[in-house]
């Protein structure tokens, strides 16, 4: 029986993927979180084979959730489900731990069959991700630009292309201010662009809006 731990913040959701699970004999539902602070709770105090993670959730989150996950269970196995295109995230979260990726738009399709892939030490994931992962892990020359930016800038640098003010991007990474401002500084000089105007014209041509 593989055990699974279900962490998304809309309780809708949740209850969409325990209906998709309860058709597989083989998966429980071993406990559920509606956000990343609560799951990295469970995950020290419960025993679960697989964790299912949103990458947007109040609080703890995204690279940083699968980086305190692994460091409390590194055994284990991450899921990542999630309302960004894989090639946002997908690579990043793998390197950050994570053993499989699925959309929120194909989760009722391929969850079951990535749970099971990822509990029998397998991962799962797009061709087209592992070719962006195997690429940036050769170091290729013809590396895009946002593939420079450390995993805090490329959530600094997602946020700013969603509108967002550094004063809201401050509350919702738990950064200061002034951290934020200077991650930006950061991000536009390694992608060697003057604006926020160019980033999100950067992030559309890109598929990262």
């Amino acid at each position: 029986m593989i055990r699974v731990l279900i962490a998304d913040d809309h309780a809708l959701v949740r209850e969409g993927l325990k209906q998709v699970l309860a058709q597989a004999a083989d998966i429980q539902i071993a406990g559920e979180a509606a956000s990343g602070d609560a799951a990295l709770e469970q995950v020290k105090t419960g025993k679960f084979d697989v964790a299912v993670l949103d990458m947007s959730m109040p609080g703890l989150a995204g690279i940083d959730l699968i980086k305190r996950v692994k460091s409390v269970n590194p055994k284990l196995r991450v899921l990542i489900l999630s309302m960004h295109g894989e090639k946002q995230y997908a690579a990043r979260a793998l390197k950050a731990g994570a053993s499989g990726y699925v959309t929120k738009d194909g989760a009722s399709a391929q969850l079951v069959a990535a749970i099971r892939k990822i509990a029998a030490g397998g991962v799962h994931i797009s061709d087209a991700a592992a070719a962006e992962l195997l690429s940036s892990a050769s170091g290729a020359g013809d590396a895009l630009p946002h593939s420079t930016l450390s995993d805090r800038e490329f959530e600094v640098f997602r946020q700013l292309v969603a509108g967002r003010s550094p004063t809201e991007i401050s509350e919702k990474l738990h950064l200061s201010v002034k951290t934020v401002s200077t991650h930006k500084t950061r991000i536009l000089e390694k992608m060697n662009m003057r604006s926020t105007a160019e980033l999100v014209r950067y992030a559309v041509q890109h598929g990262l809006a």
